[in-house]
């Protein structure tokens, strides 16, 4: 059980440090005008573990604030896993 915790730990760190990187690189190409990475993608990042990440990377680098998409659905899967690690905790404790 502890390998499960530190494992989903770690996958957490990584995804939301990646994403945070992701809108920082992404926040750099549209100032530079350069190839961008697609707002599917960077909602991806974020459903998939990332949306801490995700929401501070809006803020720091003040990127994607302004769309109303993502207004709504990085908050949302902030909760969203918010709440799944919060049952996690819990169920784990049961065992």
């Amino acid at each position: 059980m502890d390998t499960v915790v530190k494992s989903i730990f770690f996958y957490y760190v990584v995804m939301n440090l990646f994403t945070f990187i992701l809108y920082g690189v992404d926040k750099r190409r549209a100032i530079k005008k350069e190839w961008r990475i697609s707002e599917r993608s960077l909602i991806l990042a974020s459903v998939m573990g990332g949306a801490f990440g995700a929401f501070l990377g809006m803020y720091v680098f003040r990127h994607k604030i302004r769309h109303t998409k993502f207004q709504l659905i990085i908050p949302l899967t902030v909760i969203v896993h918010f709440v799944i690690i919060y049952m996690l905790v819990v169920f784990l404790k049961k065992l």
